[in-house]
């Protein structure tokens, strides 16, 4: 067990070639392994970013994430192995006794592969024998100065060229919406979105009869990209169709079993099919999918990663490795947001990370605990994060009491509460349960639409789109503003 760290998940990496190493170098490298790894359950990443993470390493995470908590995390164990405690939840517990909360919110470099397995102490050796303004007596004699200098030391070490990370907001380089939800969005109504679950098969007849079905009462719907690790039809070949049937879709994005380079590439891929809004996701861990379970990797990518990247390539013009991109992609960004998972002064963190990487909108986990939701709203708003985002309150109407206590007990990041368990109890038989879910799903709306700070709803009514007109008649929610549509123009367009 690690002195410092949860023990390591996976093994530590090995160069991917050894050619040019000499018997000394693979000796430091041996030695560099054993120390840190003692202390840290140093994986040898090649990138040590421990001075951002209070000497907690990140790369411990079972899905090896470098910026933050995903969206399953509690304080009480890490949602892929419940042996073990969740390595971002100590990470944050340390920074914040050691005053250094916002030092977690720079954003950090996905791992060089050429750097992956090999030393960093030469490295930080070398650059500080090449800095002519970092000396060991300014320690004792100017202790700010020795600070300032040796934080622009490990800056310029942990953040490449290529990469560039920082923890600054970064609003987006232009100015009219790209999309018909952010010009939704942007009118100040309050603005619906629903998911549909891509099909199972190849037939895309189920998507278009959906979206007949919302046509008119939302102004995107959201494709899940192979949620819980599950093969379906993909959430971008679905968003085509979707677009194709007349309504805007979000692709969703997730990082899981993608290189950066498949990311990149399938983000090209839609914008140059029209499709403008991206939900950019960590993606659920290989274990919650069906057996047999894929090959357990940590990720390439997380969403923060993914946002900063896909940003860039719209407002700067480049890929990750610089080369230029003649025609830029046009995309509206978003993240999802996990008020329920740990505290929310740390969910405010992660949130305020990915809005300074790039995100626009978040959508929300579903809300059942409206008073906790306000406690997150409120440590957003401590932040100064609702005037740089719009949010939406996700929604889930409940079908039976049997899923609402299989979402209370085994679904992470859901908070169902006792007296909600309890009227979907003595709801009676189905057809009862199914509008006492739709009760709940109205009480819940009313006071959502109350909130301040909240933009509109997401709902995702798993497998039951057909009620999803019916809440927003009831609830009395103002159409979407429709999309305007040139004459002899297949897909919508601003």
């Amino acid at each position: 067990m690690p002195l410092f760290s949860p023990r390591r998940y996976q093994p530590p990496f090995s160069p991917y070639s050894r050619d040019k190493e000499s018997i000394p170098l693979r000796m430091v490298t041996a030695f560099e392994r054993a120390a840190k790894g003692w202390l840290f359950g140093c994986r040898m990443c090649g990138n040590c970013i421990l001075q951002e993470t209070a000497y907690v390493c990140p790369m411990t995470c079972p899905k090896g994430l470098r910026n933050g908590l995903c969206g399953g995390a509690t304080p009480e164990a890490c949602e892929v192995d419940p042996s073990r405690p969740c390595t971002w939840y100590k990470i944050y517990e340390r920074a914040e006794k050691m005053g250094r909360l916002d030092k977690l919110l720079e954003i950090n470099a996905p791992i060089d592969g050429y750097r992956a397995g090999r030393e960093t102490w030469l490295e930080v050796i070398n650059k500080w024998r090449d800095n002519k303004d970092l000396h060991l007596i300014h320690y004792v004699a100017n202790r700010d100065k020795f600070t300032e200098e040796k934080d622009k030391l490990f800056l310029e070490i942990r953040q490449p060229d290529w990469w560039q990370g920082d923890g600054e907001y970064h609003p987006p380089a232009y100015t009219e919406p790209v999309s018909n939800l952010e010009m939704n969005l942007r009118s100040g109504n309050c603005v619906v979105t629903a998911e549909i679950a891509p099909p199972l098969g190849a037939s895309g007849a189920i998507i278009r009869k959906k979206v007949g079905w919302l046509s008119g009462y939302v102004a995107a719907a959201n494709f899940t990209d192979n949620a819980s690790a599950s093969a379906r039809m993909n959430s971008m070949a679905s968003s085509k169709i979707c677009l194709d049937a007349g309504m805007e879709p979000i692709m969703q994005l997730q990082a899981r079993d993608r290189s950066r380079i498949i990311l990149e590439a399938d983000a090209m891929g839609a914008a140059g099919l029209g499709i403008r809004n991206i939900l950019c996701l960590s993606g659920d861990h290989q274990r919650f999918g069906p057996s047999p379970m894929i090959k357990p990797d940590q990720f390439d990518m997380d969403a923060v990663q993914v946002l900063w990247m896909l940003r860039r390539m719209r407002d700067e013009g480049i890929y990750l490795d610089g080369r230029p991109i003649r025609k830029r992609p046009s995309f509206f960004l978003g993240a999802a947001g996990s008020p329920f998972g740990v505290l929310p002064k740390y969910e405010a963190i992660r949130a305020e990370k990915k809005i300074n990487a790039g995100a626009q909108f978040i959508q929300t986990q579903p809300i059942f605990d409206y008073g906790r939701f306000l406690d997150w709203l409120e440590a957003l708003d401590k932040r100064n994060l609702l005037d740089k985002v719009y949010i939406l309150g996700g929604l889930i109407p409940l079908k039976s009491a049997r899923a609402a206590h299989f979402m209370a007990d085994e679904v992470p990041g859901v908070v169902i509460p006792a007296a909600i368990l309890k009227r979907m109890d003595a709801a009676g038989d189905k057809e009862a349960q199914q509008e006492e879910g739709i009760k709940i799903a109205l009480d819940l709306i009313e006071k959502l639409n109350n909130a301040s700070g909240l933009h509109g709803i997401h709902i995702m009514a798993v497998h039951w789109e057909a009620i999803v007109p019916r809440l927003i008649e009831e609830a009395g929610i103002t159409r979407p503003i429709p999309a305007v549509q040139e004459p002899g123009e297949k897909h919508m367009i601003l």
